[in-house]
């Protein structure tokens, strides 16, 4: 896993370091293609803006290029950096994801009997989709109706599942700007069907660590964060058949042991 690696060519701001992520990729990708893991995937906020549509596009084309470099299945989480001067449209058709996902931006896959499901948090309260830079990054609106419904669809099929979004469903955050404004009712639904056993997250760059009635919310830290190459975040992720998930982490990203736990919230 990686996220928020906000590529731009453009100076450092604070301890965000956008140029230094392409050489941070290429060193993660290096590990993945080492390690061989069934798929990496990456959780949002991949590119940062430009002045214009076609630099933003340009920063975009720049980095998939450098993930497609993974020799195996890759997806993509869509966060709000990546609808910034673009459309969902325009990222689609510039990124690319693995069999059959590839031009949507919530969709599932089934890998070694696990469900894993990508959801799109980047809508507003009436359900439409944040596009172009206009929105309000502080108020994602992370599941429409539909895709609420989609969503405990896919739990009901019954594998165990992992879901992959870019904004928090970590309530305890003292500042909800980083939370999914109906994050309750997506918690409802996944602590209700009883078969998630992790959700893992990006947005907040510090990571971070919750969990709650079965479910394991993880925040991977983002890789911006920090020159290369003192600084780096990404992790390598094993579920075992027990459904224990190891992760092992590289340089800023620590390692981490999520217990699978018989206090599982079954109604």
């Amino acid at each position: 896993m990686i996220t928020d690696l906000h590529y731009a060519d453009k100076p450092a701001r604070g301890n965000r370091f956008y140029v230094d992520t392409i050489q941070k990729l290429r060193d993660a990708v290096r590990v993945f293609n080492e390690e061989k893991p069934d798929f990496v995937i990456e959780l949002g906020d991949f590119k940062d803006n430009g002045v214009n549509r076609e630099q933003t596009l340009l920063y975009l084309d720049t980095i998939e290029t450098e993930y497609r470099k993974f020799r195996g299945a890759h997806y993509h989480v869509l966060g709000n950096h990546d609808v910034d001067n673009i459309s969902k449209s325009d990222f689609l058709k510039h990124t690319g994801n693995h069999g059959q996902a590839g031009n949507k931006t919530w969709y599932s896959f089934v890998e070694k009997n696990i469900r894993f499901i990508i959801l799109d948090a980047n809508h507003d309260e009436k359900g439409r989709n944040h596009e172009n830079g206009e929105f309000d990054w502080t108020k994602p609106y992370v599941l429409p109706g539909e895709q609420l419904e989609w969503l405990s669809a896919e739990l009901g099929k019954g594998e165990p599942a992992v879901v992959f979004l870019h904004q928090l469903l970590d309530l305890t955050k003292k500042d909800k700007g980083y939370c999914v404004v109906n994050a309750r009712d997506v918690i409802d639904i996944l602590e209700r069907r009883g078969n998630v056993i992790a959700v893992f997250q990006g947005h907040h760059h510090a990571g971070g660590y919750l969990y709650a009635n079965g479910i394991h919310y993880y925040t991977l830290k983002g890789m911006i964060e920090g020159p290369y190459p003192t600084s780096n975040s990404f992790a390598l992720v094993e579920i075992d058949a027990s459904l224990n998930i190891s992760i092992r982490g590289f340089k800023n990203c620590g390692d981490n042991f999520l217990r699978r736990r018989s206090d599982t919230y079954i109604n």
